[in-house]
């Protein structure tokens, strides 16, 4: 059924509570008002499904089956190209969501076919589940200093998905963590969001930014999210382990060739019905149009603002860049205003030698 590995986790997860607690006091959760509302739920699986007893946890790897070898470098080169709007890898092909859930109910219900009728719900990124808890805790791997999990045979390209269950299942073993003293994930973070061994202030995650966050993007760390409009790999690219992330066998994440290579002032142009179309079926949807264009315009604020330290403010690609902008700086939302506007007439990033400037 695609999957990678399975694994079985009991439901006491009371030593992840004051970590939990912790985090959100801190108020690391951002705008993402439902993390504190669900609170402690999250690491008390019964409260969630009453009855269960056991959660059967299992990964996915995500990364194309025609992935080239150097697929890293190859990333890391799209950052570098100012003109082209970038989406993470896991988003380019279609919503993992839908792919994880069918599948995993798919395994219930064959489960149920050796055993007879079972409680049970599935689970994929879509409620209170604590899912790298429970995935470390059943041996899928350990938490790296992302907080992401890594598999020493996979890395960390993988989803995670979970089977709630009333079945007294063996739990299997959880893995040592196999980081050492490497904090190549923590030094490339573009915001720093990684702010110590397994901690993420999600206020400075351009995931969170670009994805979760409704609102404005805080000035200071426009500058700081380049060429990137979905989501963010450089963590996971910087990650040695990810060496041997594996190729998924499904074609559901094949790359869509409209989520690769597409340059900005296209992507800025699409009205709200191109963008459902282009989106249709992916995770990218879930962002909406408004703050779509609310990345694309700080792509292409970048964009301007690497022209004019090099030099090149007035060349044609420039002038289109310009022209991109001007013409979503009327008609749309405020909040798609406000980023045109400062992609337009706004400032270096605070820590430069160059000072503020009109393009």
């Amino acid at each position: 059924m695609g999957f990678s590995q399975i694994g079985v986790s009991g439901v006491d997860l009371s030593s992840a509570e004051p970590g939990l607690t912790a985090w959100l006091a801190q108020g690391f959760h951002g705008s993402m008002a439902y993390m504190a509302r669900h609170g402690l739920a999250r690491a008390r699986p019964v409260e969630l499904v009453p009855g269960t007893v056991s959660v059967v946890t299992a990964r996915m790897d995500y990364l194309p089956r025609d992935t080239p070898d150097g697929w890293q470098a190859i990333e890391f080169d799209r950052l570098r190209q100012a003109d082209e709007g970038v989406v993470s890898l896991y988003a380019r092909g279609r919503d993992y969501h839908k792919v994880l859930r069918s599948r995993l109910q798919r395994l219930a219900d064959r489960i149920a076919a050796q055993v007879g009728p079972f409680g049970h719900r599935v689970f994929t990124d879509s409620a209170p589940v604590l899912e790298a808890e429970l995935a470390t805790r059943s041996g899928l791997g350990w938490r790296g200093k992302h907080t992401l999990v890594l598999n020493r045979d996979a890395g960390s390209m993988f989803f995670l998905g979970e089977i709630f269950t009333d079945l007294a299942l063996p739990e299997t073993e959880p893995v040592a963590a196999h980081c050492g003293s490497c904090t190549a994930c923590m030094d490339l973070c573009p915001t720093q969001a990684i702010v110590g061994p397994q901690r993420v202030d999600a206020r400075r995650c351009i995931s969170y930014l670009t994805i979760e966050h409704a609102g404005p993007i805080p000035v200071s760390l426009r500058p700081l999210l380049g060429n990137r409009i979905y989501g963010c790999d450089d963590c996971q690219l910087a990650c040695p382990w990810n060496k041997y992330a594996q190729r998924s066998p499904l074609p559901d994440f094949a790359v869509r060739s409209d989520r690769v290579g597409r340059p900005l002032v296209e992507l800025l142009a699409w009205s709200e019905d191109e963008f459902l179309r282009h989106t249709e079926g992916t995770a990218i949807r879930r962002i909406g149009h408004e703050r779509w264009l609310r990345n694309v315009a700080v792509a292409l604020g970048n964009a301007l603002r690497g022209a004019v330290r090099s030099g090149a403010a007035h060349t044609a690609q420039a002038d289109a860049w310009r022209a991109a902008l001007q013409r979503r700086a009327s008609g749309t939302s405020d909040l798609v205003q406000e980023h045109v506007f400062w992609a337009l007439h706004g400032q270096f990033h605070e820590d430069s030698a160059i000072g503020p400037y009109e393009i």
